[in-house]
């Protein structure tokens, strides 16, 4: 729907929203601040809230053979506070329910970054997301229902070319990533799918948390969907913090594995590098229960902070816990190196 971006002005850094009015490419000033480096996180929340509200709104859920719209209920929370704990109650579908749970980051995001602004730089930015809203609906209304866009209505919209290639464009919006998601939930039931909504919601706070995250110590895998953390120094060493499988097809519980890449090509053994490699276990540790987001987070944090512990948790028994844990291996395989 619109695109965010800062431009300095007369020694001010204007944030602009840029959008379409019929064929052509427009812009307006939300607000001025008196620095980039004031704007420059305003305009990374504005964009992301400006994607993650509008790509819904143009896709259909497709999942089952079905042709559907998605809910619109998470444009209320760009202009009412009340209605954002909302977007982390859902169980419509984990793509879906993703998608709410990042605005509802985002929009956490935005407070934070206008909170160093002055009184009229939050009520534009307050404005801005009305506007936002109300017309994503005037636009959604006359696509999907032939009603007419108000008079003042501004910003045009299709479902084909939403206009928002926030950063090139965000994994989570990606049709691969939509179809990935989708395919976990094949064949289960609404309890399951209320419950694998839960346990995402999880991993993805987890991995919001674990701060190594943004220093490529680690990935989180729409597959499975699991945590993946490999620190750098770690020996060939890595973890990965699986939730249950949605199908129940493969584990039926939360657990953590400590794996080993095994290079394979014989000779490259023992090098810092391998040209290719498969992930093998070591230890596993099925979980008694769920954990908290803030105990998976800690765990990852360890593993960025102390790669060589992965080495050592390699060579635990089973029934014996990882050392300076909790966890207490369920099985582990035999190492044939």
């Amino acid at each position: 729907m619109t695109i965010y971006c800062q431009h300095a002005n007369r020694g001010k850094t204007q944030i602009l929203a840029v959008y379409r009015r019929a064929d052509d490419a427009v812009s307006s000033t939300v607000t001025s601040l008196a620095s980039a480096g004031l704007a420059a996180p305003i305009v990374d929340a504005l964009n992301r809230i400006s994607a993650l509200a509008t790509v819904p709104l143009g896709l259909f859920d497709e999942r089952g053979g079905r042709v559907a719209r998605y809910p619109t209920e998470h444009l209320t929370a760009l202009s009412d506070r009340a209605a954002r704990a909302g977007l982390l109650g859902g169980a419509h579908s984990l793509w879906y329910e993703w998608v709410c749970w990042d605005l509802h980051q985002a929009l956490v995001d935005l407070d934070e970054a206008v909170a160093a602004a002055p009184s009229p730089v939050r009520i534009a930015i307050e404005t801005e997301l009305e506007t936002e809203e109300r017309e994503l609906r005037d636009a959604l209304a006359e696509y999907s229902e032939a009603v007419p866009v108000p008079e003042g209505n501004q910003r045009s919209w299709d479902s084909g070319f939403p206009f928002v290639p926030y950063r090139g464009g965000m994994r989570l919006l990606t049709r691969e990533a939509r179809k990935e998601l989708d395919r976990l939930e094949e064949g289960i039931t609404r309890e399951q799918r209320k419950a694998a909504v839960s346990d995402l919601r999880l991993l993805v706070a987890a991995f919001d948390q674990w701060s190594a995250a943004q220093a490529d110590d680690g990935m989180f895998s729409l597959e499975y969907p699991e945590i993946f953390a490999e620190p750098y120094d770690s020996d060939h060493h890595f973890l990965t913090v699986s939730a249950p499988d949605p199908g129940g097809a493969g584990t039926d519980a939360w657990h953590v594995d400590v794996c080993r890449w095994v290079p394979d090509d014989p000779e490259e053994k023992g090098e810092e590098e391998y040209s290719s490699a498969t992930g093998e276990p070591l230890v596993r540790c099925v979980l008694p229960a769920t954990p908290s987001a803030e105990d998976v987070a800690q765990l990852l944090s360890r593993v960025s902070a102390e790669p060589g512990v992965l080495t050592e948790w390699a060579g635990t028994a089973v029934g014996s816990p990882l050392e300076g844990t909790t966890l207490v291996v369920t099985s582990c395989w035999p190492d044939e190196s």
